[in-house]
């Protein structure tokens, strides 16, 4: 089985029930997408609410994966900078591939199907995006091609006395 990518898909119902379930989904599975568990999809509506409306701004591009059924199997927003300076790279945020199908590959297309957007864009340079140490993503993207470049020591509190890295990592796209 493959997925399908698409850059930028109409956002109606069906998808935006379909990434909430899927960020709870990656979230209680053990995924750091930027909740810990246990979450329900009320809990993450606030934060999705917020990534689609940088969407709707055009501030962020949505990309998303899907199997051959049509079910939503995978995620990731690319959002632009504001600051004139840094207007020539992107982040990557809430990089999701559905639990039951991890360990298939689908990571690694993931990745390939961002970095493709990102080059799509005029004038990106590079990807940035941040991981949570301890779960050995770092591992996971820089056999993707990115570099870590940054990592802040115990920055990201998960919870009391369970304190992890905060890890930036770039993948140049020249």
């Amino acid at each position: 089985m493959t997925l399908t990518f698409t850059l930028d898909p109409v956002i109606g119902t069906v998808l935006r029930d379909g990434i909430l379930e899927l960020w709870a989904d990656v979230t209680n599975a053990g995924g750091a997408v930027g909740f810990v568990p246990p979450v329900a999809v009320d809990d993450i509506r606030p934060a999705l609410i917020t990534q689609l409306a940088s969407v709707a701004d055009g501030g962020s591009r949505l990309l998303v994966g899907h199997d051959a059924d049509g079910r939503l199997a995978a995620t990731a927003f690319l959002t632009r900078n504001t600051h004139r300076l840094q207007l020539h790279w992107v982040w990557a945020y809430t990089v999701m591939v559905d639990p039951r199908l991890q360990g298939r590959g689908y990571g690694r297309d993931l990745m390939a199907a961002v970095e493709a957007a990102a080059r799509s864009i005029g004038g990106i340079d590079a990807i940035r995006l941040g991981c949570r140490g301890g779960y050995g993503l770092e591992r996971f993207y820089a056999s993707c091609g990115y570099k870590e470049v940054g990592r802040v020591p115990e920055a990201i509190r998960v919870a009391p006395g369970d304190d992890r890295d905060d890890i930036t990592m770039l993948l140049p796209l020249h």
